[in-house]
């Protein structure tokens, strides 16, 4: 009995039989389509009969559903899905070359020898977070040999912040800063000295302190250094300085970047320094220095307050913490705006000295409130046992707050010397 009596199924058109050897040869997704194309000629409706040749034969059931519907596809006239045709490979393998050209960014490496410039330090050093510097953080730090770097704390960040605003260039013409007070005794000369020492620790211009007190001025006593010679003499020999060296014999600096130019000692000498004086001293200075400090003299109608005032690009008014200090320094910032310096009231710093410690019932609080609605910068200095000496000052001795404050000091200084 054939097959198809067994079935009941009488076959209406060839089969085809697959052997091993054509199995082989078809080895495309075309080729076997079209054996497919050539199974579906025939009308055989429920069950395809199965056809072995061989230990090795192809089922001919393995053909199913996936291969009809490729049958299906190549009988319509079109590729079945998946295939590919000689240009679609030669497209997919140029594809990525050509992506790979278009990426935004891409630099290729010039032709020819590359100059001398192109060995940079980001192009050939490995860089490292910088060791902290202080504190609990440089200690695991150095505990862990250097794996373990939390960087430095939030505060210390702020503070190297400030030092590099202090290290601002300011151009070519230099900057005249004067140091005011109505009244004595309140730490101008203090605060004119840490002012100075600062920002000639910090920055890499030149930076003076002069004196002029039309009296006896104590600039020199709290500076480190002594000078053979005075402003006043300075003044004598104007026309014969012509250099850098020339000056620095009439300047004092000792363990410090800070020169400084002092007043005469000689009590006998009264008002020896007038307008004229300071306009001269100050044209020498200005040829050689960046900055130019000017500890004034307490009031504001002495002679020398003038030119003071003329050359000034930015003024740091000295207070107290006394109720007559606080006062008196206000009414400095009165007599300024009715003089028509209203300039110099807009970008003033105003420094409150705790001189006299916290032990007061002065609310400091309300002066600074006072003062920050009429200037833009205040700054309170602390109480220090060093600067109470009144004897020289040595910003390695102050208390980290007080050096801090000066800090702050400085930076604001310089951010109005930016201005101007």
């Amino acid at each position: 009995m054939s097959p198809s009596e067994a079935t009941g199924v009488v076959p209406t058109g060839d089969i085809s039989v697959v052997t091993v050897s054509d199995a082989q040869d078809r080895t495309s997704a075309g080729s076997l389509s079209a054996v497919g194309g050539v199974v579906q000629q025939g009308t055989a409706s429920a069950a395809m009969p199965v056809v072995t040749a061989g230990a090795g034969g192809v089922n001919a059931a393995d053909v199913s559903a996936g291969d009809k519907d490729q049958a299906g596809t190549a009988a319509a006239g079109t590729e079945p899905a998946g295939t590919d045709s000689a240009a679609d490979l030669a497209a997919a393998e140029q594809a990525p070359a050509e992506e790979a050209r278009e990426l935004p960014g891409r630099r290729e490496r010039p032709e020819g020898p590359e100059p001398a410039a192109a060995l940079t330090a980001d192009r050939l050093l490995t860089r490292s977070a910088a060791a902290p510097v202080s504190g609990w953080r440089r200690w695991l730090y150095q505990a862990t040999l250097g794996h373990v770097n939390l960087g430095d704390s939030d505060q210390v960040r702020i503070q190297r912040a400030m030092e590099h605003r202090i290290a601002l260039r300011l151009g070519e013409r230099t900057r005249y800063v004067p140091v005011l007070s109505r009244k004595g005794g309140v730490g101008k000369t203090t605060v004119t000295t840490l002012l100075g020492m600062v920002l000639a620790e910090l920055r890499e211009d030149r930076v003076i302190a002069m004196d002029a007190n039309p009296d006896r001025g104590t600039l020199s006593d709290r500076s480190p250094g002594r000078a053979d010679f005075t402003a006043r003499q300075l003044v004598k020999d104007r026309f014969t300085v012509n250099s850098f060296a020339q000056l620095s014999n009439y300047t004092a600096r000792d363990g410090s970047r800070l020169d400084v130019l002092a007043s005469d000692t000689d009590p006998m000498v009264a008002h020896a320094f007038d307008d004229a004086d300071y306009r001269a001293v100050t044209d020498i200075l200005g040829r050689y220095y960046s900055i130019v400090l000017t500890d004034s003299g307490t009031g504001m109608v002495h002679s020398v307050m003038k030119g003071t005032l003329e050359k000034a690009d930015a003024v740091v008014l000295v207070s107290g913490g006394s109720v007559d200090e606080a006062r008196l320094a206000s009414e400095t910032l009165s007599w300024l705006e009715a003089h028509g310096r209203q300039d110099l009231v807009s970008k003033a710093t105003v420094v409150i000295n705790m001189a006299a410690g916290n032990r007061t019932l002065v609310n400091i609080d309300e002066i600074e409130q006072h003062f920050l609605s009429r200037v833009k910068n205040v700054v309170r200095i602390p109480h220090d046992r060093h600067l109470a000496e009144g004897s020289r000052i040595r910003l390695g001795q102050l208390k980290p707050a007080t050096r801090a404050a000066a800090v702050e000091l400085a930076a604001l200084v310089v951010d109005e010397l930016q201005q101007a």
